[in-house]
């Protein structure tokens, strides 16, 4: 039968609604403050590279949209971690939970070793291919190697919080990220621009600031996954039984991600079609909204722990109950997010711009948007709740469809054939979120209840 269930998780059981929303909240708390913390840190980051110049600032951008597919193929193995090892937990087999995470941190070193050799080697054609060319492909190819051939520091520290977050600490990852975050910031001052008679770096200075830090956050998460009920010896031998299981689940997700990575290539392209004003503006309450994205990430990491904890004590009706629990709270924190989002949108408008057609097409995309939040909420959090269940097909079923058909298909007829414009974009965007969450609790309710 394995050993007993940790300390924490018989402490969750048999709880009222009340003592539920508490523990979910004890959870996604910590989650939604790094999920700011690190967006925060995006923008000084770029607000410091812009200082070197346009040019730098399309270089970074350039090689971050190539580096973010390889973060969705690392985010991809987190979630078929966090759900073996959530479910594992929840049954009472430890031993079983230290085996995935010892697999899965092997999974990562290889993976993060071949995505280095392969932008050591091909940094320059990928970058080519993304249409960067003189001063910015020179830039791009000098900050994609420093930060991408040492992938396995992403891989391994994105791995690492899932296995803690799978383990019921999402606090661990928080404290991590608040400090390397400050490091971050104070190493990308010194190493951009130089401090105190020390030459800076510009754009290679950038990138040697966020290796850094990866690597410190690598090493304190492994020292606190030593010190938890979860720890394991990488030296061990390799299981092919749980590499398969881990890869497994692991597929979809990253197929849902790159399915979501080239769809937004494509509807990015029809949107230019409208306008470049349009794309740009498009762009400008996309950034705004990413701030909104928080609270549902965090309850969603909040969802998948506890219904995976609860699917492996084969507790199927709490399991349900905490994926609905969580979905309400998600629906009441973006339902507030929706509410500032409309009212308070001029004046999210004017920190980007002060162009008035702009701020009147980014004001009607972030209204439009604000109804959507609720539906955001419950999607995020439900293909949480299914992937914790073991289900990673349902939502990477969810994005395709919504990407691939409502969204594209939607741009295409509201937006250009009937010259919508940015309305049309994100009408196509909130009907995509309400279908999504339509399907989600359809599968969640027949999954798990």
């Amino acid at each position: 039968m394995g050993e007993a269930q940790p300390k924490e998780f018989k402490q969750n059981e048999n709880k009222t609604t009340k003592q539920k929303i508490s523990v979910i909240l004890v959870l996604a708390v910590p989650a939604i403050i790094e999920n700011i913390l690190q967006t925060f840190v995006g923008f000084v980051d770029t607000l410091f590279v812009a200082k070197l110049g346009l040019h730098a600032v399309t270089a970074v951008g350039i090689a971050n949209t190539v580096l973010a597919v390889y973060i969705a193929i690392f985010m991809a193995i987190g979630v078929g971690t966090t759900s073996l090892i959530a479910r594992n937990i929840g049954a009472g087999n430890l031993q079983k939970a230290k085996s995935i995470a010892r697999q899965s941190t092997l999974i990562s070193i290889v993976s993060g070793l071949l995505f280095g050799a392969v932008s050591l080697f091909f940094s320059e054609p990928l970058l080519r291919l993304m249409g960067a060319e003189g001063e910015v492909l020179k830039d791009g190819i000098t900050y994609f190697r420093i930060v991408a051939v040492p992938s396995v520091f992403i891989s391994l520290m994105l791995i690492f919080g899932s296995i803690l977050r799978a383990a019921g600490d999402t606090k661990t990852p928080m404290k991590v990220s608040w400090w390397i975050n400050i490091i971050h910031i104070g190493l990308d001052y010194i190493l951009i621009f130089g401090f105190s008679g020390l030459p800076g770096f510009g754009v290679a200075g950038a990138a040697w600031a966020t290796v850094i830090v990866r690597i410190i956050g690598t090493i304190a998460l492994y020292y606190y996954i030593k010190k938890s009920p979860v720890a394991f010896p990488i030296k061990e031998g390799a299981s092919k039984e749980d590499a398969s299981t881990i890869l497994k689940l692991s597929t979809p997700a990253a197929i849902e991600r790159l399915i979501m990575r080239l769809g937004q290539v494509l509807y990015f392209g029809l949107i230019v079609k409208i306008s470049a004003d349009t794309f740009a503006a498009h762009s400008i309450a996309g950034n705004i909204e990413m701030f909104a994205y928080m609270p549902g990430y965090g309850l969603a990491i909040a969802a998948t722990t506890l219904v995976g904890q609860n699917v492996g004590a084969n507790r199927s009706k709490e399991a349900y109950q905490y994926g609905m629990i969580t979905s309400w709270i998600a629906v009441a924190f973006m339902s507030i997010i929706g509410i500032l989002l409309f009212f308070l949108s001029p004046w999210f408008a004017t920190w980007f711009t002060t162009d008035t057609e702009a701020i009147d097409m980014v004001v009607t995309a972030l209204r439009i948007d604000a109804f959507a939040q609720p539906a955001l909420g419950i999607g995020l959090v439900l293909a949480g709740a299914l992937q914790g269940a073991g289900d990673t097909k349902s939502p990477m079923y969810s994005t395709a469809v919504g990407m691939w058909i409502i969204r594209i298909i939607g741009v295409y007829v509201l937006g250009i054939q009937l010259e919508m414009g940015i309305a049309g974009v994100w009408l196509s965007i909130a009907i995509d979120l309400y279908v999504r969450a339509i399907f989600l609790f359809y599968k969640f309710k027949t999954k798990v209840n």
